[in-house]
């Protein structure tokens, strides 16, 4: 009998070869599991009108983990009765902390030594998508409240004391001091309380050239929305890019996690894509699971075969999806 149920949703364009790929990699390792595949966006609503049908909302609720592979968003004005499926799946499971790892891989380019994590507030911000427009003139409200900040707050100081105990607290509240400011100063108090933490605080202007300059002197950062979502693809752009950068969508009940990568419908189909993030994605829900063993098992291998080759094109290679992945499989025997 399988261990865990773990709930797959391919979404749209790569997310239907990346996907396939972390299972066949997480089936190697030896990861006992019932997998409930599920859909979800941008395709599905095109499909049924709707981005999530009611049969996802039961496999995530009713599985331990869900594996989330990509996601189209239209630009420009969404039509009628679109949702983005992964915001709104954030939005209704309460997934607060958004967390995005960034540590040196051997790739080319890739900067030594960082090994940094953003956790995000997931829920508030720009990102409550309150938007409307007068004529010309379009206003969208940015939402932040002390309890959202406070639990956002906790939740990376709590990691920062289970890595470097260092926690830089990210803001503009030099320009915007009452929502800025509350979610800084609210953050601030409670690590305050916090032995042994050592906190700083940096304007996100100055932390994205800071990032640039001597990504070395971060541990975990804490930041809005939109700040996160900017500068964690600012730290992927560090370590080799989005196609290595993984993420986890974390609450008190459920987690959901993906690649940092969008659906990229400009190759999907065409089994080129890199399915590193989504395997990575992979072992952080491991490590969320509490199987560190296999979780480290896979990074390892992961870590062999971008040492050693095959990669994929984006990282200056020509292999294509199942190359890669089967290399992996090969190096975690």
């Amino acid at each position: 009998m399988a261990t865990y149920r773990i709930c797959l949703i391919e979404g749209d364009g790569i997310g239907h070869e990346v996907i396939p790929a972390a299972r066949r990699v997480l089936d190697a390792a030896g990861f006992s599991a019932e997998y409930i595949d599920a859909e979800a966006g941008y395709e599905y609503y095109l499909d049924h009108g709707t981005s999530v049908p009611q049969a996802t909302y039961d496999a995530v609720e009713n599985t331990h983990a869900t594996l989330f592979g990509a996601a189209t968003s239209p630009s420009g004005e969404k039509p009628a009765g679109f949702f983005g499926a992964i915001r709104h799946l954030r939005q209704k499971y309460g997934l607060y902390a958004n967390v995005r790892p960034t540590r040196t891989r051997p790739v080319p380019g890739a900067y030594e030594n960082v090994d940094l994590v953003i956790v995000r507030e997931n829920t508030q911000g720009l990102y409550v998508e309150q938007e409307r427009r007068y004529g010309d003139t379009a206003i969208a409200d940015t939402v932040i409240t002390k309890d959202a900040s406070l639990r956002i707050g906790q939740f990376a100081a709590n990691l920062a004391m289970k890595r470097g105990k260092r926690l830089t607290v990210v803001h503009k509240a030099n320009v915007l001091p009452v929502t800025q400011g509350l979610f800084l100063n609210t953050i601030l108090d409670h690590a305050a309380t916090v032995d042994g933490l050592n906190t700083s605080t940096m304007i996100v202007d100055n932390a994205a050239m800071q990032l640039v300059r001597n990504p070395q002197q971060f541990d975990v950062m804490v930041m809005t929305n939109m700040f996160g979502d900017i500068l964690s693809d600012l730290a992927a752009g560090l370590v080799g890019g989005l196609g290595i950068a993984a993420s986890g969508n974390v609450g008190d009940q459920f987690g959901i996690f993906e690649s940092v990568h969008g659906s990229a419908p400009d190759i999907a189909g065409q089994g080129v894509s890199n399915p590193t993030a989504t395997i990575l994605a992979a072992v952080l829900m491991l490590d969320h699971l509490g199987d560190h063993e296999t979780a480290r098992r896979i990074d390892t291998a992961v870590n062999k075969v971008l040492t050693e080759g095959p990669r994929t094109r984006d990282l200056g290679g020509t292999a294509g999806t199942d190359e890669f992945t089967n290399a992996v499989i090969k190096a975690l025997a």
